[in-house]
């Protein structure tokens, strides 16, 4: 239980009691990462109902910004700083260390977070804006929970780039956990007809891909990677979403 409210603490900035916590709990809250990514998946399609009762606009507005509030663009930073890597390393591993270290943003970290951002406002626009667009509200739960899935996965296939938090909970990650919350995945979408299985189904090539990009331009995983990797995983199921029959 410790490590299940230290995932959702770490993951989301829901006003929780402190615990105290020993490394063991640390290192298994990141099995716990998708419970966390449920609870954010919900206040996401809540927010977005809500402003949905107005117009789309104001849905796919007003559930952007629940989705930064939650979890305090947390995985922004991380997607900031992976760009800042990628695109002042030039394939160098110990400037892409120094880059990643720079608490700093520069200009292709900027770049990144609004392109990630306006992303996200569009494909929510175009997800509302739809004849139907109530058959697609759980599915837009599911999203953040299969998208931290994907530390677990990083976590097993990639070297650890530093010490640090990313290595800290990767130290939990195991296959057993891997393979329980892809059982859950599949067997949810088989059994709740409100989820759309073709689109969820993404989620499994776009982990893969996320990992192979890491592996070419940065050399391993960190905390900035998952961060970085959740952010890029929960807009391209949104757009499998869109654009799914």
């Amino acid at each position: 239980m410790k490590a299940l409210v230290l995932a959702v603490q770490f993951m989301t900035r829901l006003p929780l009691p402190a615990v105290q916590a020993e490394a063991r709990h640390v290192s298994a809250a990141i099995r716990w990462f998708p419970v966390a990514g449920l609870l954010v998946g919900a206040c996401v399609a809540g927010a977005a109902w809500l402003g949905f009762q107005r117009d789309p606009w104001a849905g796919a507005l007003i559930g952007l910004l629940a989705w930064v509030g939650i979890t305090g663009a947390l995985h922004l930073d991380g997607l900031g700083d992976i760009a800042d890597a990628a695109g002042a390393g030039h394939g160098d591993r110990s400037r892409v260390s120094a880059v990643l270290a720079d608490p700093h943003i520069g200009s292709f970290g900027v770049i990144a977070i609004v392109l990630l951002l306006l992303t996200k406002l569009l494909l929510l626009y175009l997800l509302l804006a739809q004849p139907r667009p109530g058959m697609f509200w759980l599915t837009l739960v599911a999203i953040p929970a299969l998208a931290r899935v994907g530390p677990l996965f990083w976590t097993l296939t990639l070297p650890p780039l530093h010490a640090g938090l990313g290595r800290t909970f990767g130290a939990g990650a195991t296959w057993v956990a891997l393979g329980a919350w892809l059982l859950v995945g599949l067997a949810a979408c088989l059994l709740a007809p409100g989820l759309h299985t073709p689109a969820l189904l993404a989620a499994l090539p776009v982990a893969a891909l996320w990992r192979w990009w890491l592996r070419g331009h940065i050399g391993g995983i960190s905390g900035d990677g998952h961060g970085a990797g959740i952010e890029v995983m929960e807009a391209a199921l949104l757009g499998a979403l869109v654009l799914a029959p």
